[in-house]
């Protein structure tokens, strides 16, 4: 059966961002991108709210045609451009190619996506992520954590009332010193 996946880089003291919406304190090199590359080019489709598809958006689609960009990058925006894109947003009112608008999330909708895709569906965004995990939509994490401590930013998930059982499925340490935790939804 094919799995919803949150995939995201955070802070080891949990932010996915700082106050001003950066993330150039991400380490990704080429050995971290090759591995996201593989599991990103399985996937049947990006879930993504407005704001990530905009700045996904916004430099991947024309990334390979600058050939000073490493090979891992080039092959990301191939796969970036390829893969079917559900953009949630009440405000967009055009995406690019490939790309679908969805006012909001529908539970059933969701699940019907699920299982007609052509493989596992990737949320991107942990605002989108927050409400699909509310939803009981997540199946498995992947959280890449980085070896900084930002202080302050935006956390990666907002709170909940309820708790959620995980199941460790796989861990991996890069040798940048991003440590990949992966769990399934568990209980």
């Amino acid at each position: 059966m094919r799995k919803i996946v949150f995939m995201l880089a955070v802070s080891l003291d949990g932010f996915f961002e700082t106050l001003d919406g950066s993330i150039d304190w991400h380490r990704v090199d080429d050995e971290l991108h090759r591995h996201m590359n593989a599991d990103l080019a399985a996937m049947g489709a990006f879930l993504e709210g407005r704001r990530t598809y905009e700045l996904m958006e916004e430099f991947w689609p024309n990334a390979d045609q600058d050939s000073s960009i490493p090979a891992s990058m080039a092959e990301f925006a191939e796969i970036w451009r390829g893969t079917p894109k559900v953009v949630y947003s009440r405000t967009l009112e055009s995406v690019g190619p490939n790309a679908t608008i969805v006012r909001d999330v529908v539970v059933d909708e969701v699940l019907a996506l699920k299982a007609s895709a052509s493989g596992d569906l990737v949320v991107g965004g942990p605002d989108l992520a927050s409400t699909f995990r509310r939803l009981g939509l997540v199946d498995e994490y992947r959280v890449y954590v980085q070896p900084v401590l930002l202080g302050r930013g935006r956390p990666w998930l907002q709170p909940e009332d309820d708790k959620t059982d995980l199941d460790l499925v796989e861990t991996r340490v890069f040798g940048n010193g991003v440590v990949l935790l992966r769990y399934r939804v568990g209980g």
